[in-house]
């Protein structure tokens, strides 16, 4: 689990005030890049030195309550499931410590390497994610 915490800024919102839906998404890519930092596998050194990314295959995000302009939001975020070359994240929007949001992102580990093509998540990092004893095939 890690946790990423933001503040929304005044481009964040739309004419109404109100957070733009498609920053949601914004938040939860840069809480899936955390999480991988948090776990000891940023992704900025996965592609310099391994030609490793996790490209996003699904995003959902389901919006409980607005938020606005200067809003302190945390991202709570943690791996669902975890297969052989497939991971979920879900992600909490808290604001207040009350849950505004939540939503998920399907990613695959993927080799840059030549042609994109998905790679198995190495047996370390697996472990990392979530715990030998909860890992999915």
């Amino acid at each position: 689990m890690s946790r990423y915490k933001l503040k929304v800024r005044l481009g964040d919102t739309d004419m109404g005030g109100i957070v733009y839906y498609p920053n949601y998404h914004k938040w939860m890519d840069e809480a899936t890049h955390e999480y991988l930092g948090a776990i000891g596998v940023p992704s900025s050194k996965l592609f310099s030195q391994q030609n490793i990314g996790v490209p996003l295959l699904e995003s959902k995000c389901n919006i409980h309550s607005p938020l606005f302009f200067e809003d302190c939001v945390e991202v709570v975020s943690s791996v669902l499931e975890l297969f052989n070359k497939v991971f979920k994240i879900s992600h909490l929007f808290y604001k207040n410590d009350h849950i505004v949001a939540e939503g998920y992102e399907i990613r695959a580990w993927a080799t840059f390497e030549g042609k994109l093509k998905t790679h198995p998540i190495p047996q370390e990092i697996r472990e990392k994610m979530v715990g030998i004893e909860s890992i999915q095939n």
